[in-house]
């Protein structure tokens, strides 16, 4: 531009000038325009315009500070990339140094629980080995109880509380469940809490071995010291110069001071002068002095048998009062003298041998019964010669093998009870020997003769045999009854005609028993109460009495009663049921058709038994189509499997139904009574219903107080009864009307009342309701089999109670059953 002067650049050479451009423009990119604005002149010189030498000063300005800041760059980064490092070893040596803590804790056979903050689980380092019980799981470790004997635990647990609580530090050896001793170290550091678990070392194990084998030694001496001291004997013991050391208090006592220390230190001793002297001189023969001594105790005196034992560290004794005792032995001395001539008078003979098979006693009559030499026996001969003697003498039995017999005879000295056995000796009379062994050893033989109680036997066996063939064959029947009401005689023909079993027979019943089994099967009440009346009545004289007694099976029997000058009762009975068989024409026809019921009822229980068996199958079978145990249904055949576990639970029922009825006619049905929660009864019995309700629209109303209480009943058989009966209801109920059941309680008895609206029962129809297989059809629903109201009135009957039934047509039916409060109270009172 004119006006300015233009700049030059000193190089010469164009070449020179063009590199030296594109060495300071080429790193920052000049645009064209800027190139264009250099110049060259003639003489080789570079130069530029004014403003182009502005811009161009402005620009290395700013590539200048543009280096400056890349420079300031480059060092910090280079400063944060040293600071890296260096914390990068730290870490490494931090980390390291951890490693080398922990390393040095797992190699020290410990373990330490770390706890922080209260909320921070607690961290388990190091190990114990297996031997000592402990777990190596960190959960199994921190549960103290599951390795720790239970003190131990519980002494761990009360110490870990006061520390992270309190801080309070902590040393105790505990004992794990394999009998190892853990020494546990609590410590507080900073905010963090130590417990360090050791392993003790074996010099610390012994010691901590020996601490308590010391402890127990400590206990069992204290507790042995305890013993004596409470113990009613004195005990005493010295030291090596004979001076009293330790006494107990049976020893202050006996010595009559007035406590044990007193006696130490003042010296009062026990035993006399005498004894002492006496136990100095055992010394030189035992250590240990054993005798009874005679002693002055509480100015009386009294027999001692006293124990002293000489020891490295003096000597100790004890002394039991046996002054009662050697008074009884006394006694018993005394007794035997007196047992010896009080059996020495008796006609029974006796020998007494003891342990050493020796005679050591005998009595006149057993000399006399064997006629045996007085000088032989008082030389004390052993049982074996006494044996060989009688046989010389042949006052034993004559035996095929005498060694045999004898050694037989022998073996009472190795038996536990007494044996007896019967002699018959060639003299004809015969004994009865028992030999009784004592408990000491040694047997006493009792020889009692029973010739003569053998005859009056024999001779009483055949009156009695002449007697008994003489009745046997009696077409009456006879018994005897003795003064005690049991039966002493009888014949075949009483037997026969009560159907009297021979063990009962042979079992001599009471008169009651007979009575009983006969008046329930074969007579009434009234006559067999004159009987019974005749055998064991208290009536000031005794007659004669006769009556007649009308079986149940038509028969007719007339007896008499004679009493008998020892007490006893003569009782006959004559079958007169042939004169009075046109009476009984109409009593047949009536037992045939009883007879014809009973066989329906069997008929009816046997097919009941023979269906169960498969309907139980259909049911399981049914049961398993239905789950798709046998692959998948579809509809249909899913509804059809329905209608056949319905059925088949219908006629389960009923068979169930006939079965308890059999069970009842048979007389074996047995109630399970118990307390019955009446409320909870009344619920379950309606909760198997609710299909039914729901079904027929029927709207059941209970009527049952909350404070109704329970009374004694099978819950089982009252929960029928209430399904029953509203079964029944519900079948004769129109859909939507009303069934109620409601229950009330008096003293004696609890009612239940059900109650339907339905259409009722006839008048003529009503007295057979209760009746079996009576039954019929509502309407458009299925009749039933009538089982229901059977069941109900024999199971409430059952319970000594009764059922009500009222009815009116187009109004409803009404049935009550009261049942007492307790069913063996109500029969009691019968």
């Amino acid at each position: 531009m004119p006006g300015l002067n233009r700049t030059r650049l000193p190089f010469a050479g164009h070449v020179g000038k063009i590199a030296l451009l594109s060495t300071i423009l080429s790193p920052v990119g000049v645009s064209p325009a800027f190139a264009q604005a250099i110049k060259f002149g003639s003489d080789g010189s570079v130069y530029f315009e004014p403003l182009q030498v502005a811009a161009l000063s402005a620009f290395i300005s700013a590539i200048c500070i543009a280096v400056v800041s890349a420079a300031a760059l480059i060092r910090a980064r280079r400063m944060a990339e040293d600071d890296r490092e260096r914390l990068l070893r730290e870490n490494a040596d931090l980390k390291l140094a951890a490693d080398r803590t922990e390393a040095a804790l797992n190699a020290d056979d410990q373990r330490t629980v770390i706890w922080g903050s209260r909320d921070e689980a607690p961290k388990v380092m190091g190990s114990l080995p297996e031997a000592s019980g402990v777990p190596r799981s960190q959960v199994g470790f921190l549960a103290f109880g599951q390795w720790l004997e239970p003190a131990s635990a519980q002494l761990l647990e009360a110490r870990t509380r006061a520390l992270r609580a309190e801080g309070e530090a902590f040393l105790d050896v505990l004992t794990t469940t394999s009998g190892v001793h853990i020494e546990a170290a609590g410590r507080v550091n900073g905010s963090r809490c130590f417990i360090r678990f050791r392993n003790l070392t074996r010099e610390r194990q012994q010691y901590a071995e020996l601490a308590e084998r010391f402890e127990r030694q400590r206990t069992l001496v204290e507790t042995f010291e305890v013993l004596i001291d409470k113990a009613p004997m004195p005990a005493w013991t010295r030291d090596k110069t004979g001076r009293l050391v330790w006494v107990n208090a049976a020893y202050a006592r006996a010595v009559e001071v007035a406590s044990a220390t007193q006696a130490v230190a003042v010296g009062v001793e026990f035993l006399d002068t005498a004894a002492r002297k006496a136990i100095a001189d055992s010394r030189q023969q035992a250590p240990v002095f054993e005798g009874r001594l005679s002693l002055v105790v509480g100015g009386a005196r009294r027999v001692f048998d006293v124990i002293d034992v000489e020891t490295a560290s003096g000597s100790a004794g004890i002394a039991t009062d046996v002054s009662e005792l050697e008074q009884a032995q006394v006694e018993l001395r005394r007794t035997i003298e007196s047992h010896a001539r009080t059996l020495d008078q008796l006609a029974t003979a006796v020998a007494i041998f003891g342990a050493d098979k020796r005679l050591k006693f005998y009595n006149a009559a057993y000399r006399a019964l064997f006629d045996l030499d007085t000088a032989f026996l008082e030389t004390s001969p052993d049982d074996a010669g006494i044996l060989d003697q009688l046989r010389v003498s042949r006052k034993l039995p004559e035996q095929a093998d005498f060694r045999s017999w004898k050694q037989e005879q022998l073996a009472a000295y190795q038996a536990m009870e007494a044996r007896e056995s019967w002699w018959h000796l060639p003299t004809g009379q015969t004994l009865r020997v028992i030999a009784n062994p004592h408990p000491q050893g040694g047997v006493t033989y009792v020889y009692e003769n029973v010739t003569e109680q053998i005859e009056l036997k024999s001779r009483y066996n055949a009156l009695t045999r002449v007697q008994g063939e003489t009745l046997d064959h009696l077409s009456e029947g006879v018994a005897v009854f003795g003064s005690d009401g049991r039966l002493r005689l009888f014949n075949p023909a009483f037997g026969s005609l009560w159907k009297l079993s021979e063990d009962t027979l042979a079992s001599r019943p009471h008169i009651n028993e007979v009575v009983s089994h006969c008046m329930a099967a074969h007579g009434n009440r009234d006559a067999w109460d004159q009987v019974r009346l005749a055998v064991a009545g208290l009536a000031d004289s005794r007659n004669r009495l006769t009556g007649r007694l009308d079986r149940r099976d038509g028969g007719v029997i007339d007896f008499t009663t004679v009493p008998l000058p020892d007490g006893a009762t003569l009782i006959t009975f004559v079958n007169v049921t042939d004169s009075v068989n046109v009476e009984r024409a109409l009593t047949e026809k009536n037992e045939a058709l009883e007879e014809a019921d009973q066989l329906k009822n069997a008929f009816i229980q046997h097919v009941s038994y023979e269906l169960r068996s498969p309907l139980t199958n259909i049911l399981g079978f049914a049961q398993l189509l239905a789950d798709d145990n046998a692959g998948p249904l579809n509809i249909k055949q899913r509804e059809y499997t329905g209608y056949i576990m319905d059925s088949s639970t219908a006629l389960l029922a009923i068979i169930n139904d006939i079965l308890d009825l059999a069970t009842v006619d048979a007389g074996i049905m047995e109630l399970d009574l118990g307390e019955v929660d009446i409320p909870s009864t009344v619920g379950a019995a309606t909760t198997g219903l609710r299909d039914r309700i729901a079904e027929a629209h029927i709207n059941l109303k209970l009527d049952v107080p909350s404070d109704i209480g329970s009374f004694v009943a099978d819950e089982k058989r009252i929960r029928q009864v209430l399904f029953n009966l509203l079964s029944n209801a519900i079948a004769f109920s129109d859909d939507g009307s009303i069934v109620s059941l409601s229950c009330r309680r008096t003293d004696e008895e609890i009612s239940f009342t059900v109650e339907d609206h339905g259409r009722g029962i006839p008048d003529e129809y009503l007295q057979a309701v209760f009746e079996r297989f009576e039954s019929r059809t509502n309407g458009a629903r299925r009749r039933g089999p009538g089982l229901g109201l059977s069941i109900v009135k024999s199971f409430v009957e059952l319970h000594k109670g009764s059922v009500e039934i009222t009815s009116e047509i187009g109004v409803g039916t009404r049935v009550v059953c009261r049942l007492p409060i307790n069913p063996s109270i109500a029969q009691a009172a019968e």
